[in-house]
């Protein structure tokens, strides 16, 4: 609580107005995070830019579609690789979308748990954090709401 003093007279005590959260809202990095709506709600916000900068965006997807498509590597292993690029990166957003993938493509958790082990290993202590993130979105994932 605050003190305030008006024209010196001493006021009650302030109680800061805080929203009300769910403890089960708030990831491990302690950010608000919920990835089905993170990813939902980042789609709609690049919507401005899939119109305004057209040419950049359809670049941007070919470059996507071509990186992930089948060739040495399967799909499955590119998006592994994607989401440990993406918890190193600590984004979010990326680990939202790439858990997703996965999870459509029918990664397993192990198989997620070992993609994020190099994760750590290249990200050390954030990463570990993140990592734990992505395992919080693949359980969020494979769960329909």
């Amino acid at each position: 609580m605050v003190e305030v003093t008006v024209n010196s007279v001493q006021q009650p005590p302030l109680k800061p107005s805080l929203p009300s959260i769910a403890i089960e809202d708030v990831n491990v990095c302690g950010s608000l995070t919920k990835y089905r709506d993170l990813t939902k709600d980042g789609s709609s916000n690049l919507a401005p830019l899939r119109g305004d900068l057209l040419d950049v965006m359809k670049s941007y997807g070919e470059l996507a579609r071509a990186a992930t498509r089948d060739g040495a590597l399967d799909k499955k292993t590119k998006e592994l690789m994607a989401l440990a690029l993406g918890v190193a990166a600590h984004c979010d957003a990326r680990i939202g979308f790439h858990v997703q993938s996965l999870v459509a493509i029918g990664a397993t958790k192990s198989g997620l748990e070992v993609a994020l082990g190099i994760a750590v290993d290249m990200g050390r202590g954030p990463s570990l954090m993140y990592s734990a993130s992505a395992l919080a979105a693949y359980e969020e994932s494979s769960h329909k709401a």
